[in-house]
């Protein structure tokens, strides 16, 4: 174990991760990100290049006023251009305005982008680098310096490579940080570049910086701390260009966890899944749910035999306790599943269900039935206890559907649509017959249907449809294909999942819908309140 090994961690989300493609951050999400990284133990956060665009100078400007009591703060920019003194480059000005503590810059190590993209002599570029940290350090600031595209150019002419690090050292830079920048680099060839570059350095830390080009992100930036490096560089949820960057929410309960380096969020761990959640949230991301630790997949468990071994021990099938890292064991149920997985999954609701109840047996022919027929219950937790309490007789009916019609219009001339449906429940014994209009035909479903159930049941005036997803289920069938429709619906922070399936995409919404206000009246009563 490595316990006495101290490990900074970096973030760059604000700045690297927003140049993922679909990821837009405001000042505001990116200040609210800032307070929640703090808040973790996150040792440094890249807010951004001061100057690039407005948002990033709202944002230097108004994160000198949170009170943050961990982490500090970095501007972000590059070396000084050539032929000119660092005291008359505006980028480095800029980067002096932000009034950050630490200014990260990067600089050339690749002959081939020194001669070919900056266009200068490999000698300016030296000069570049040592006088921009120089410059930049007389000025108070502390500088981490970051070897762009090390490892190309280190494999090009490691020569040259290794006497732009050492201009760095003599600059006095904080920290120098090795950058796979193409994320192209081979774990044996990044273990040789890391270790010639540890000699050169000597006392300064190192640091590394890898993107996710080759899906080795996550494991050179370990495999760089075995070799001494002491700071890493990533992103929450490994966003980032192209591939993306090296994943923080992977490395950091590896190095904590598993090899057992000192990290200063370590303490904080468990909050590792909420941190990725509010990371997507405030970029407006649907969660990955196969991310390793924090998805939502991590610790689920579908085939029936791992199901019941992880329900004897464990760790026979969860490399690590899931509340380690705020995340939590699932029990998926399909048509793979046993009555040991039914079980569970009961468990998991809080069900009180007897594993000898004949019910049961019942339960799970239909529930394969039911998928062979195109529904999907991994998603659909609310539709799979409706189901469930209704073999089990466990449940109330708040209401009869009598029937239900949509009829969909289309202007051809104006190339406009706009749906009516009509709604007919029973309700209480009384009839509740009820009509909406919109544009869409599952939001005039969803419309007629809350009309006619929030007279008796006002509690559902509160819940929204959050998501909705369609899937054909068998393409080769045309027109004709099976339909699953899934509808995610949320009440301020409760989310439940239902599903439909139907060759008509009509009744398969239906069903979705209905279950999803079925499960909101259901949690009224004792069955559902475990």
């Amino acid at each position: 174990m490595n316990g006495m090994k101290k490990v900074f961690v970096y973030d760059t989300t604000l700045r690297d991760g927003t140049q993922c493609e679909g990821v837009s951050l405001s000042a505001s999400a990116k200040l609210r990100l800032t307070e929640k990284m703090d808040i973790f133990g996150i040792d440094f956060i890249e807010g951004g290049f001061p100057g690039s665009n407005p948002r990033d100078m709202a944002y230097f400007e108004q994160v000198k006023n949170l009170k943050l009591k961990h982490a500090k703060i970095s501007a972000f920019g590059s070396t000084r251009r050539a032929g000119i003194r660092p005291e008359d480059d505006g980028q480095l000005t800029l980067l002096l305005e932000a009034e950050t503590p630490y200014v990260t810059i990067f600089g050339k190590t690749w002959l081939l982008h020194v001669e070919k993209v900056i266009k200068t002599s490999a000698e300016e570029n030296l000069k570049m680098i040592e006088e921009s940290i120089a410059y930049l350090s007389g000025k108070g600031r502390k500088v981490i310096y970051d070897a762009e595209h090390f490892f190309d150019g280190w494999k090009d002419n490691p020569d040259y490579a290794l006497q732009t690090l050492a201009a760095a050292k003599r600059g006095g830079a904080e920290f120098v940080v090795l950058c796979d920048t193409n994320g192209g680099t081979m774990p044996s060839e990044f273990v040789k570049g890391v270790e010639a570059a540890a000699s050169i350095l000597g006392d300064t830390p190192l640091g590394l910086h890898c993107h996710n080009d080759c899906g080795l992100g996550v494991a050179l930036s370990m495999l760089g701390v075995d070799c001494g490096a002491t700071m890493v560089q990533g992103t929450l949820n490994g966003l980032g260009e192209r591939n993306g960057n090296a994943n923080l929410c992977t490395i950091i309960p590896n190095l904590s966890l598993k090899l057992g380096y000192d990290l200063n969020c370590a303490p904080n761990i468990k909050k590792l899944r909420d941190l990725s959640l509010f990371m997507d949230e405030m970029a407006n991301l649907r969660s990955d749910i196969h991310q390793p630790y924090v998805g939502a997949s991590s610790f689920a468990h579908k085939g029936g035999v791992h199901a019941d071994a992880a329900n004897k021990v464990k760790r026979s099938y969860e490399h690590i306790d899931p509340a380690l890292v705020g995340n939590k064991t699932r029990v998926l149920v399909s048509d793979m599943s046993g009555r040991a997985s039914i079980m569970m999954k009961a468990r998991e609701l809080g069900v009180d269900v007897d594993s000898k109840d004949p019910a049961i047996k019942s339960f799970l022919d239909e529930l394969k039935n039911l998928e062979f027929r195109g529904y999907e219950y991994e998603a659909a937790d609310a539709s799979f206890e409706l189901l469930l309490s209704r073999f089990l007789k466990k449940n109330s009916e708040h209401f009869k559907v009598r029937g239900y019609r949509v009829i969909v219009e289309c202007d051809e001339i104006s190339k406009t649509t706009k749906s009516e449906a009509t709604v007919k429940l029973e309700v209480d014994g009384n009839i509740e017959h009820t009509v909406a209009e919109t544009h869409g035909p599952v939001a005039a479903l969803d419309m007629a249907l809350r009309k006619a159930l929030t007279k008796r049941f006002p509690q559902l005036k509160n819940i929204e449809l959050t998501d909705f997803k369609v899937r054909i289920i068998d393409s080769g069938a045309g027109t004709n294909a099976i339909t699953r429709v899934s509808v995610e619906t949320r009440e301020g922070n409760k989310t439940w999942g239902t599903v439909g399936a139907s060759d008509n995409i009509i009744v398969a919404s239906w069903e979705a819908i209905k279950d999803a206000f079925e499960f909101r009246l259901a949690q009224d009563d004792a069955f559902f309140k475990g």
